[in-house]
Parts: structure tokens; C-alpha cells; sequence
């Protein structure tokens, strides 16, 4: 018998360099944070559990170099992406076109959902503490799923329907943005912060 696996779906995690990229994020992260008045009433008034500058602030390369030295990172590491892919990109390279903070705590969360009109989609996490919410992949075949049986509990990580990933400080995770994932609900009082 011959089997081949069809149409993989990637997940790349890598690492933000050595350095202090990510104290200087973390340091950007609460002073944006701090002065964003239009994206805390967003999420007061959206019920977002955390904060957010997803709907407030499409700028932060030019609030703070940090931002911009992370936006250099995820372009090379997307378009590592894009080759591990064997996307033919010819001499177009992809870009980071936007970013945003969010900050949850103590029961924050992020639910279900995929990001339209991107090519790549990714996390880079700064803060982890211990109870955090991990981020779920959903197997993107569900909907097709009609009579599928359920998957044997030990059975390999690439037959499960659903994928967890506790990341930690510094990490940096890539998918192809039709992917759906969410963040689970966080048990810690100290915030998990991603951007």
C-alpha cells in the first residue's frame, strides 16, 4: 500500500533574535497602552476582554522603533514562510501591512476566527505567564466532516482535529491566514501580551 499526505496545512514557530527587541516591545506595548483612550473605549464598548489596538492605532511603527524593528523580522521570516511553502512569488516579497497589541488577563480570550484579505497570519508573544490561554488551529476540513469518526486520543498530532499551543515569550508563530484559530480563556491575573 502507498499513502501520501495531501495539502499539508503549515504551522512555522521561530524566535524573536537575541537581543533586547523584546523588552523594548514590551516597554512600546504599555506606553501605546497607556495613552490609547480611543482603543480602551473600543473594547469597553465592544466588551473585548482585555485591550486591543486592533480598531484604534494603525501606526505603531511610527510611535515607536520597536514596531518597526518587529515589522523586519516578520518580513523575513514571511517570506522564509513563503519558500517553505514553494509559493511562486517571483520577485514580489511579501510585507507586514498592519499590527496590533492585545492584552489579556484573567479570563480574557479571543474567539474563533480567520483574518480575510491576508496572505500570512501570525503571533508574536511577550508575555506568557503561567494559566495563560493557549491558542487553538482548527483542522480547516471540519465543515466537510459530515459522518467522520472521532480521532483516537493517542493518536499523532496531525490526525487531531484541533491543534493547542502554549507559546512562549519570544516566540513567533505563522500560519496562512484562512486558517481559523482562537485564544483560549486565561486563568492568570498577569497579562499575556501578543502582538
Amino acid at each position: 500500500m502507498t499513502e501520501i499526505a495531501l495539502f499539508p496545512t503549515r504551522l512555522q514557530t521561530t524566535r524573536l533574535p537575541d537581543g533586547t527587541l523584546l523588552d523594548d516591545l514590551l516597554d512600546a506595548v504599555w506606553m501605546i497602552e497607556d495613552g490609547d483612550q480611543a482603543g480602551h473605549e473600543w473594547c469597553e464598548r465592544e466588551g473585548y476582554p482585555g485591550y486591543t489596538s486592533y480598531a484604534s492605532l494603525n501606526d505603531l511603527p511610527d510611535r515607536a522603533p520597536a514596531f518597526a524593528e518587529l515589522i523586519d523580522v516578520l518580513n523575513e521570516r514571511a517570506n522564509a514562510f513563503a519558500e517553505a511553502h514553494q509559493w511562486a512569488l517571483g520577485s514580489a516579497k511579501l510585507v507586514c501591512d498592519s499590527l496590533w497589541i492585545n492584552i489579556l488577563g484573567e479570563g480574557g480570550h479571543h474567539s474563533g476566527h480567520i483574518h480575510p484579505n491576508s496572505v500570512i497570519s501570525g503571533t508574536c508573544y511577550l508575555a506568557i505567564p503561567e494559566g495563560s490561554g493557549r491558542i487553538k488551529f482548527e483542522d480547516p476540513r471540519l465543515l466537510m466532516m459530515m459522518a467522520a469518526p472521532p480521532i483516537k486520543p493517542e493518536a499523532a498530532q496531525p490526525y487531531h482535529r484541533f491543534h493547542y499551543v502554549q507559546p512562549a515569550p519570544g516566540a513567533i508563530l505563522m500560519w496562512e491566514s484562512w486558517l481559523r484559530h482562537e485564544v483560549m480563556t486565561g486563568q492568570s491575573d498577569d497579562p499575556r501580551i501578543s502582538i
